[in-house]
């Protein structure tokens, strides 16, 4: 695929640039609590403003059901992108109607803008291709090329990832570029020991990248809800703890497979646990109280990794060459339920392995506990992405960047 180095130089001065973008941000009202992902393109947007492009910057926002709705503008995002540039950045309040068209014929060379959430409009997500596609002429009418930098958005069939770059010029972003870089390392260039941990609610959001790591990984940690599902598939009481009954055949076969090929899945031997889920607005305390993680009460809710087990997990990523994280240990946005989660990030700044966190609560729980990001290989903007890179999967939003 070509770059944006490869645009630049090509010149961009007076050129439309369709940046789409990923300014997903979580928002509490209309504050952004992690701005992660609008500092991820920032490079992109920066340095073509910089050569004189007319920048026109798209994203999603949340799931809106393809309408306009005002719980999910991207109007603080497009203000919190003109601070972090140092400059003004206009806002349209559509996609591809005339607030769009008369903001981005208003750009002078160098200049921002932003256009709505893209899902506002139904072609955006639609499964009809006609439809899809009709959005998508519309948007390419706004500009001269395309620079795809929205990575956790390019496992998604949409117009402006999949559709849109067919009809113009395009180009990777700075983002996208390092992304691919980095999954690459964990896929085709591995530097090993090679361990994996993995967390998260749901044991089927993980199917198929467990599946696909059992045949590269050396190591697989298991934690969050999901391990209750694990811990269950070994014939322990999980209490009233998250579990997918269903998936546990599939866990079992999973177990029986890393034993067969010499791959290490490593369990929770304590976990922390309270009455029921805490109040997360509130942080009221939830009088948690560990115990062994093959001797949980009936009517207690698996919430946490236990101390041992942080230790072991610990021990586990101490040696790693090569680490990937995706998904927090417990529900770390409660103070005593987030000593998991901080000791797996504090074990992957402490040791030497090039580590990559997968994104989604992952990087937010980073950034949240207070970690310093530049002490980690790489976090990545796009968790569902990146998982289904990992599965090998084709990614629709880099295969439309391909020549």
């Amino acid at each position: 695929m070509k770059t944006i180095d490869e645009l630049l130089a090509e010149g961009v001065a007076g050129k439309r640039v369709f940046v789409r973008a990923d300014l997903n941000v979580p928002l509490d009202g209309t504050t952004i609590t992690d701005d992660g992902r609008i500092r991820a393109v920032l490079p992109t947007v920066a340095k073509l403003a910089e050569a004189g492009a007319r920048v026109v910057v798209a994203s999603h926002l949340g799931r809106p059901k393809g309408a306009p709705d005002p719980a999910f503008s991207l109007a603080p995002a497009a203000a919190r992108l003109g601070e972090l540039l140092g400059a003004d950045v206009a806002f349209a309040t559509d996609t591809v109607g005339e607030s769009a068209r008369a903001t981005v014929a208003g750009l002078a060379d160098g200049q921002v803008a932003v256009i709505e959430n893209l899902r506002f409009n139904p072609g955006e997500t639609s499964k009809d291709d006609a439809e899809r596609g009709a959005f998508a002429d519309r948007l390419a009418e706004l500009a001269d090329v395309y620079v795809g930098d929205g990575f956790g958005a390019v496992h998604r069939k949409h117009a402006s990832v999949f559709d849109l770059p067919a009809r113009l010029p395009h180009y990777a972003g700075y983002l996208i570029a390092t992304e691919v870089g980095v999954l690459k390392k964990l896929t085709t260039d591995v530097q090993r020991p090679y361990a994996v941990v993995l967390g998260g609610a749901k044991v089927s959001d993980k199917l198929g990248v467990i599946d696909h790591l059992l045949e590269r990984a050396d190591r697989i940690l298991i934690g969050g809800g999901m391990a209750y599902t694990f811990l269950r598939a070994q014939g322990h009481e999980v209490g009233s703890s998250l579990l997918q009954e269903d998936q546990i055949p599939a866990v079992q076969e999973y177990l029986r497979r890393a034993e067969e090929k010499g791959v290490e899945f490593v369990l929770p031997v304590d976990v922390v646990v309270a009455p029921a889920f805490p109040d997360l607005k509130t942080k009221a305390p939830a009088h948690p109280t560990t115990v062994a993680a093959d001797a949980m009460p009936a009517g207690q809710m698996g919430l946490d990794n236990g101390p041992e087990t942080n230790k072991l997990y610990a021990s586990k990523l101490a040696d790693a060459a090569t680490v990937f994280w995706n998904g927090p240990m417990g529900v770390f946005e409660h103070p005593d339920f987030a000593d998991g989660t901080r000791a797996v990030a504090q074990a992957l700044v402490d040791s030497p392995a090039f580590s990559v966190v997968g994104g989604g609560d992952s990087a937010a729980a980073v950034r949240i506990l207070g970690f310093d990001e530049n002490a980690f290989g790489h976090i990545s903007t796009g968790g569902g992405a990146s998982l289904e890179y990992l599965e090998g999967k084709t990614l629709p939003g880099l295969a439309a960047l391909e020549d």
